[in-house]
């Protein structure tokens, strides 16, 4: 019995030694425990758990009732000294076992939850980063579309400017236009003048030939 304490004793020890230190040794401790913790390995330690208890009650009760027969450890008989020596180091042994296995079950419960913890922290970091370099390039589109939009804005000036001359010059054209049909019409009316006064002129003029003609006739006769 005292020898399979021990025994359970040092392979807890170890265990809670490979579970404090971050080695490749820790990753095969903690998918142990994480089996020992499926199915029925709850229960089998519980039962051993519950056992151990009632032996250490029973190692302690052994140990009172001993004490209480004698009165006093050193007036013990040897062979009291024996059995309760033996009682108190199978009680140590089993106090030990039983506080290294809570010890165990924590630390396994702790380094699970920090590596929860790890990963849920990078999870939001990764996050986080998906997030700046998603502002980064909306900020990027959001400087090329600002550059666009100045680059439009100068080619609507530029074209408005174009149109304002355009429209300035088709005034000017439409102004001359307007003096140029004035000045035809002066134009076409002093002709229509020219032709008229032309006109009275030949005819005068045939009248005063009509005149001479009939004048040199009488002068013949």
């Amino acid at each position: 019995m005292i020898q399979l304490l021990f025994t359970l004793l040092a392979a807890e020890a170890g265990l809670v030694l490979v579970l404090l230190f971050r080695t490749p040794a820790r990753r095969l401790a903690l998918l142990a425990v994480d089996r020992s913790k499926r199915g029925r390995g709850p229960i089998m330690a519980r039962t051993v758990a519950a056992t151990m208890f009632m032996v250490l009650g029973s190692s302690g009760y052994s140990i009172a009732k001993i004490r209480r027969r004698e009165g006093d450890f050193a007036q013990l008989t040897p062979t009291d000294q024996v059995l309760a020596s033996r009682h108190l180091l199978e009680a140590s042994l089993m106090g030990y076992s039983l506080f290294l296995g809570l010890v165990i079950d924590r630390l396994h419960h702790y380094i699970r939850q920090i590596r929860t913890m790890k990963k849920s922290m990078e999870a939001v970091t990764k996050q986080s980063k998906t997030l700046e370099e998603a502002k980064l390039q909306g900020a990027e589109e959001i400087q090329g579309y600002q550059k666009k939009i100045s680059s439009l804005n100068e080619q609507v000036q530029a074209v408005k400017h174009q149109y304002e001359t355009k429209t300035e010059e088709l005034k000017t054209a439409e102004a001359n236009t307007l003096a140029l049909r004035k000045q035809s019409e002066g134009l076409l009316t002093e002709y229509e003048r020219l032709i008229a006064e032309n006109e009275e002129l030949r005819n005068k003029l045939q009248s005063m030939e009509v005149r001479f003609s009939h004048s040199d006739g009488k002068k013949n006769s």
